[in-house]
């Protein structure tokens, strides 16, 4: 009896001291300012957390798909991924093209999100929307 008391309090110190699985769960991201997202992503990186998309991950949120490793990537049945054209805005506010940005980000996608976009048309200002079943194949799906 004794030695089974040791082995549970023994089992119960390694998993007290096991690293808790830590993940960051994205929501909902509309996007926004690439050099944010970069920063971050490049944290999550290093960190080596996890990350779930479990709703809109849209524009510049897409940039965690080329910085934190396929592997630690999943994806629930509310996720959604959002595609366009980088663009840029004026002093004036008018919005413009930014081909060769554009062309990096999409080169610097994994190869299957780099296929299914091309197949698509490629980047443009109409939103891509990559979701259900074509978004699982590529990724794996999670709660």
């Amino acid at each position: 009896m004794a030695v089974v008391k040791a082995v549970l309090i023994l089992a119960t110190l390694c998993a007290a001291m096991a690293p808790a699985r830590a993940e960051v769960r994205i929501l909902a991201s509309p996007g926004g300012q690439v050099g944010p997202f970069l920063e971050l992503f490049d944290r999550v990186r290093e960190s080596g957390e996890r990350v779930v998309i479990d709703g809109p991950c849209l524009s510049a949120c897409t940039l965690v798909l080329s910085t934190v490793p396929s592997e630690r990537i999943c994806v629930t049945r509310r996720a959604v991924l959002g595609f366009h054209a980088a663009r840029s805005i004026d002093r004036s506010g008018r919005l413009y093209a930014e081909p060769e940005a554009s062309q990096a980000v999409l080169e610097a996608y994994p190869a299957a999100v780099r296929g299914w976009i091309s197949r698509r048309g490629g980047l443009t200002s109409r939103l891509l929307l990559l979701r259900g079943r074509e978004l699982a194949a590529i990724y794996p799906t999670c709660r």
